[in-house]
């Protein structure tokens, strides 16, 4: 197998190609796991929002890639509850505001849990 990076080529055998595979399918998928979401980024590129500890389908929120959360989150006003954000629908909005609220990339946070609202900060 050739493997072409820009101008460069190199020949890996087909053990050293599968190897390398599985270094990059180990890099590319990740799991943030926070208190009450988590959020995955998968090896085709997208971005899954979950509940935490729950399984079924119906707790997830898949987007294309970790661009379209940030959109969606950016589309929201500086406070915002679950029925400000659009890119979801019934529970899943709930679950996408704690996780705006937990994950490290977005400056925000809980300002009320009834009705849950969330506050960007001043990087927004």
């Amino acid at each position: 197998m050739t493997l072409a990076l820009g101008d460069d080529r190199h020949v890996l055998s087909h053990e050293a190609a599968r190897r390398l595979r599985g270094a990059l399918d180990d890099a590319l998928y990740r799991v943030h796991e926070f208190t009450h979401t988590t959020g995955e980024h998968r090896p085709d590129g997208s971005y899954v929002v979950a509940r935490r500890r729950a399984s079924s389908a119906g707790h997830r929120k898949v987007f294309a890639d970790a661009d379209a959360v940030r959109r969606c989150y950016d589309e929201l006003p500086e406070a915002f509850t679950a029925e400000d954000v659009t890119c979801a629908s019934g529970g899943r909005r709930h679950m996408l505001v704690w996780h705006f609220a937990e994950h490290p990339g977005y400056d925000c946070e809980i300002v009320s849990r009834q009705p849950l609202t969330a506050r960007k900060g001043e990087e927004g």
